[in-house]
C-alpha cells in the first residue's frame, strides 16, 4: 500500500495534528516506509485464529509452570561445614575482610571523605549493611551521589534533580534506622524513569507537552519503593512517552553512554541505565513496552528486569501502549534487581491490569540449587536452555552472536543442557507491534491537549485550533509519527486489515513461546543484534530503528519475562547483553540464574572509568 499526501492530512487531522508542507512530505515518506514493514502481516494466513488483545488472557490461559518443582528435603549443612576454612562452636569463623570503623571516628576522620567517594562503587547489599551497622549515614549517601550527579551532567542523565527533597528522604532513612523501622532499601538512592509521576518532583515523560507538570501523588511503584526506604536522587531522562530505542528522542535532550559518549545509551530508559552505568546511583525504575529497560540495560552493561506482564503496577506511570507497558528494575547485578523488584512489585487495586498474586521473595532463590541433582560444580544441573534458531539468523553482529553463544556456553559448563528451539513468528513481530502499540499509543496521547496543564500554544483561534497547534508543538518527531501511524490503522477500512490482523498474529506470536518453553526452563539468546550505535546514526529512518528490536518486541506482545545481563564487550568497548526468557511469573527463577551466572563471571563488575 502507498499513502498519498491527502492521505497524511486525513490522519493529521484525525490526531489532532498540524503539519506544514514540508512536514507532510517527511511525515508520507516515512509512513510509507513504516506500511511497507507493516504490509508484510498480510502474507500470514491467521483464517480461525482468535485475536489476542491482551496478554492477561494468554496468562490466564496458560499454568504458572510448564513443569512442577518438586519439594525435597535438603541438608548440606554437614558438608558446607566440612568445607569451611574455620568452624567455632558449629559455625562458620568468616574472617574480616575490612577494618571496624567507630561511627564517632570515621564521621571525624579522613575516612569519610575516602568513603564517600566509594559509594558507587558497592552493591545494594554491601550499602544496606553499611547503612544497617550505622557505619555510614543516608544523608552521606545522598550528598555522595549528587555530588556525583552534578559532576556528570553532561552525559544528560537526569531531567529533574531536587537536593532537597532527596536530602529529606535521606533524613528520614536515617531516623527509621535508628529507630529500628526501616525498610528493607533504606537509605539506597534510585532514581526514577520519568515516566513514573511523584509528588517531589516534576513529571515530563521526555515532553514538551507536560512542562511544569507537578502530580499530586506518587506512583505505585513509588510509593513502595519510597515504603521500603529508598531515597530518589532524581528523575532520569527518557524517549519522549518511552517511544524509542536510543534516548535521543527526550524534549531534554540525547542521553550519552558512559560506555562512549558519542554512542546511544539504548532506550526508552536510557537516562536510568546511564545513571546506573555511570555510578549516579545504585539502581533505577525503567518501563518496558518494547524492550526499553533491557536494551539500555544491554548497551550499557547493567542488569534489567522485565516482569510479567501485570507484576508492577502501572498506575501513576504515564501510559505508552496499556497492553504492552510494564515497569521493572534496573541495577549492575541480578541479585540488586531482585531486592528492588521485591519493594517495587505487587497487587494494586488501582490498576485494572495488576495481577493478583501473594507478595513474593524475589531474592529466595538466589543461593539455592537449582535442582536436587544440583552439585557445587554443578550449580545448575537440570536445566534445560532453549536457543531459538530465529535469534540467530541474518543481521546478527559476529560480537553479539559470539559473545551470547560464549554465555549460553558458560551455562552449559554449570550443569545445564541446550535445545534447539524455533519461535517461527519472531520477525512478523516488529510490523505486529508497530500497529499495536502506535494504535493504543494514539488513543492514550489523545488526552494530552494543553486545556488543564502542561505546554498549551501561545495563539489559536478557536478551541480546535488550540488543540492542533499544542499538540503539534508539543509532541516530538517520533510520538507524532506513531500517533499517525496508529490513528491510521485504527480508522474506517483498515481496522480489519491491519489491527485485527496484527492482534491475530499477537496470540501466534504468544503461542510460539508456549510452544518453546514445553522444551525447556529457559531462553536465551541475545538483547539487539549489535551493540550501541552512534548517536544519530538511525535518527533519519525510524524503520532501522524499529528493526533493532527484533529480539525484545515480542515478548511485551506476549507479556512474558525477560531479563538481560552483562555478557560480553565489543572490539570497541561496547557492552553486550544476554537475554534470558522465562514463562509467566518465573522471574525469581530468572534472577536465579542470573546471579549464579555472575557468581562465575565478571562482566557485569566493569564499569566505564567515569564509574571507577
Amino acid at each position: 500500500m502507498s499513502l498519498s499526501i491527502d492521505d497524511v492530512r486525513k490522519v493529521a487531522r484525525l490526531a489532532q495534528l498540524e503539519l506544514d508542507a514540508s512536514q507532510e512530505a517527511q511525515t508520507l515518506t516515512h509512513l510509507n516506509n513504516i506500511f511497507a514493514l507493516v504490509d508484510q502481516m498480510a502474507s500470514v494466513d491467521t483464517t480461525g485464529i482468535a485475536p489476542l488483545n491482551h496478554p492477561i488472557a494468554m496468562i490466564a490461559e496458560v499454568s504458572q509452570r510448564l513443569r512442577d518443582d518438586a519439594v525435597t528435603e535438603q541438608d548440606n549443612r554437614t558438608a558446607n561445614m566440612a568445607n569451611a576454612p574455620q568452624v567455632e562452636q558449629g559455625l562458620f569463623l568468616v574472617p574480616k575482610v575490612i577494618e571496624y570503623i567507630d561511627r564517632h571516628t570515621y564521621l571525624n576522620s579522613t575516612k569519610r571523605f575516602h568513603w564517600t567517594h566509594m559509594f558507587h562503587t558497592l552493591s545494594i547489599t554491601a550499602l544496606r549493611a553499611k547503612l544497617a551497622a550505622k557505619e555510614v549515614s543516608a544523608v552521606d549517601v545522598a550528598q555522595a551521589f549528587l555530588s556525583r550527579i552534578q559532576a556528570h551532567q553532561d552525559l544528560n542523565a537526569f531531567i529533574n534533580v531536587d537536593a532537597d527533597a532527596t536530602l529529606a528522604q535521606a533524613r528520614a532513612a536515617d531516623a527509621s534506622i535508628a529507630d529500628g523501622s526501616a525498610g528493607a532499601l533504606a537509605g539506597i538512592p534510585l532514581a526514577h524513569k520519568d515516566v513514573f509521576v511523584t509528588r517531589d518532583w516534576a513529571t515530563s515523560a521526555g515532553s514538551r507537552i507536560l512542562t511544569g507538570y507537578k502530580s499530586p501523588f506518587d506512583a505505585t511503584a513509588v510509593a513502595n519503593m519510597a515504603r521500603a526506604g529508598a531515597v530518589c536522587v532524581g528523575k532520569a531522562n527518557m524517549d519522549e512517552f518511552a517511544m524509542g530505542s536510543s534516548n535521543e528522542n527526550s524534549y531534554h535532550g540525547a542521553v550519552k553512554n558512559p560506555w562512549d559518549v558519542t554512542c546511544v545509551p539504548g532506550g526508552s530508559s536510557g537516562g536510568s541505565a546511564a545513571a546506573v552505568a555511570a555510578g549516579l546511583c545504585l539502581g533505577a525504575t525503567g518501563t518496558d513496552t518494547g524492550g526499553s529497560i533491557r536494551q539500555p540495560a544491554s548497551f550499557t552493561g547493567i542488569t534489567g528486569i522485565k516482569p510479567t506482564y501485570g507484576r508492577v503496577s502501572r498506575y501513576g506511570m504515564i501510559a505508552f501502549a496499556s497492553s504492552l507497558d510494564q515497569g521493572g528494575p534496573m541495577a549492575r547485578s541480578a541479585e540488586d534487581c531482585a531486592l528492588l523488584l521485591t519493594a517495587m512489585a505487587g497487587f494494586d487495586d488501582k490498576d485494572s491490569t495488576s495481577m493478583e498474586r501473594d507478595d513474593e521473595d524475589f531474592s529466595r532463590l538466589l543461593n539455592q540449587a537449582f535442582s536436587a541433582d544440583a552439585t557445587e560444580s554443578s550449580p545448575l544441573k537440570g536445566l534445560r536452555i532453549g536457543v531459538p534458531r530465529e535469534f540467530y539468523g541474518d543481521g546478527l553482529d559476529a560480537q553479539v552472536k559470539a559473545s551470547t553463544l560464549a554465555a549460553i556456553d558458560q551455562f552449559v559448563a554449570l550443569g545445564a543442557t541446550t535445545v534447539e528451539v524455533t519461535l517461527p513468528h519472531t520477525e512478523l513481530s516488529i510490523p505486529t507491534y508497530y500497529v499495536i502499540a502506535p494504535a493504543e499509543a494514539s488513543s492514550n496521547l489523545s488526552r494530552y491537549d494543553g486545556v488543564r496543564y502542561g505546554h498549551r500554544a501561545d495563539s489559536y483561534t478557536d478551541l480546535e485550533d488550540m488543540y492542533r497547534k499544542t499538540r503539534s508543538e508539543g509532541f516530538g518527531w517520533e510520538v507524532k509519527r506513531r500517533i499517525l501511524v496508529g490513528a491510521y490503522v485504527l480508522s474506517h477500512g483498515y481496522y480489519d486489515a491491519y489491527y485485527l490482523q496484527a492482534q491475530r498474529l499477537r496470540r501466534m506470536i504468544a503461542q510460539d513461546f508456549q510452544t518453546a518453553l514445553q522444551q525447556c526452563d529457559v531462553l536465551m539468546g541475545p538483547v539487539a543484534p549489535t551493540p550501541a550505535w552512534k548517536i544519530g546514526e538511525k535518527s533519519d529512518d525510524p524503520v532501522q530503528m524499529y528493526l533493532a528490536d527484533i529480539y525484545t518486541l515480542s515478548l511485551n506482545l506476549a507479556g512474558l519475562p525477560g531479563m538481560s545481563v552483562p555478557c560480553g564487550m565489543s572490539a570497541t568497548g561496547l557492552p553486550i547483553g544476554l537475554q534470558v526468557i522465562g514463562n509467566y511469573f518465573d522471574e525469581a527463577r530468572l534472577l536465579q540464574l542470573g546471579h549464579v551466572y555472575q557468581q562465575h563471571t565478571d562482566w557485569h563488575l566493569r564499569t566505564p572509568a567515569l564509574a571507577q
